[in-house]
């Protein structure tokens, strides 16, 4: 596999940024920034596991489908966690605007919630073309 890594070293080097930047987004917290940081990793992701159609042998390499099981494995857990959390987003927003709990949610501090979103720019790269492969 690492013969196959000096070739696409920048798709690699673009997953681990995008790692780095979705940790550092889930610390602060903020649903939007981790949405954003999610968004970018899932586009790396996707290019990553598009490198098995623009190299056959790769495909058939233990390690890679290995790792590309894990990968598909980890969006599929991140997906659901998304919904969950969206649905328990929606499910709050509507009870906090439910009486009686619209009398004192406000003066709680029980404001409205954010949902989960990747955003469109995000989604749109996700299903971009695989990358093209050149052989100096």
């Amino acid at each position: 596999m690492k013969g196959y890594a000096a070739h696409e070293k920048g798709t690699l080097e673009a997953v681990i940024q995008a790692r780095n930047a979705a940790v550092s987004a889930e610390k602060t917290g903020d649903p939007k920034a981790m949405g954003a940081a999610e968004g970018v990793l899932g586009a790396a992701l996707g290019r990553l596991i598009a490198l098995s159609e623009a190299y056959p042998d790769l495909k058939a390499n233990t390690n890679f489908q290995q790792l590309q099981a894990e990968l598909t494995d980890i969006e599929n857990k991140l997906a659901a966690a998304r919904r969950f959390f969206n649905n328990a987003v929606g499910e709050y927003n509507t009870a906090r605007e439910q009486f009686p709990a619209v009398m004192f949610a406000g003066m709680f501090g029980f404001g409205p919630r954010v949902f989960f979103d990747v955003g469109e720019d995000s989604r749109a790269s996700m299903d971009a073309a695989p990358p093209q492969v050149k052989f100096n």
